[in-house]
C-alpha cells in the first residue's frame, strides 16, 4: 500500500506541472477516470476538467508552487493533507487542507478547503 505522503506528493505534482502533456500523464496516473475535484473557487469532473482547473491556476498564479505542509494521513480509502502555495523561499500566499477518497492508490474525489487566502482571490 502506498503511504499517504507519497499519494499527496503525487497529487501536488499534478498542480505544479506546467507542461500540459506531462500534466495530463500525471493526472492519468494519479486520478481515476470518474474523478471529481471541488473547492470554494472551482469544480471539475474527469481528467479533462481537472487539467483545465490546474492550467487556470497556472495562468492566474504564475510561478507559485504547491508544497506539503507536514505529513499526510490515511485510513482506508480516506486521505487528508495540508499544503502551502507560494513562491519558493517566500511565505505561502495560500494555505489549504484537502480531503480525498481513494480508489486503491488513485484519487477518486478531492475536496479542497482554503485555510488562508488573500481576499482578492
Amino acid at each position: 500500500m502506498t503511504d499517504a505522503t507519497t499519494i499527496a506528493e503525487r497529487y501536488l505534482a499534478v498542480w505544479n506541472e506546467t507542461d500540459a502533456e506531462r500534466r495530463r500523464a500525471l493526472i492519468t496516473e494519479a486520478w481515476t477516470e470518474s474523478c471529481t475535484y471541488v473547492d470554494p473557487l472551482m469544480r471539475g469532473e474527469g481528467h479533462e476538467q481537472i487539467d483545465a482547473l490546474v492550467a487556470a491556476v497556472h495562468t492566474r498564479l504564475p510561478g507559485l508552487r504547491f508544497t506539503l505542509a507536514g505529513p499526510a494521513d490515511r485510513h482506508g480509502d480516506n486521505l487528508r493533507f495540508s499544503w502551502n502555495l507560494g513562491a519558493e523561499g517566500d511565505e505561502p500566499l495560500i494555505k489549504g487542507t484537502d480531503f480525498a477518497i481513494l480508489d486503491g492508490e488513485r484519487l477518486k474525489t478531492v475536496h479542497g478547503f482554503l485555510d488562508q487566502a488573500p481576499a482578492a482571490l
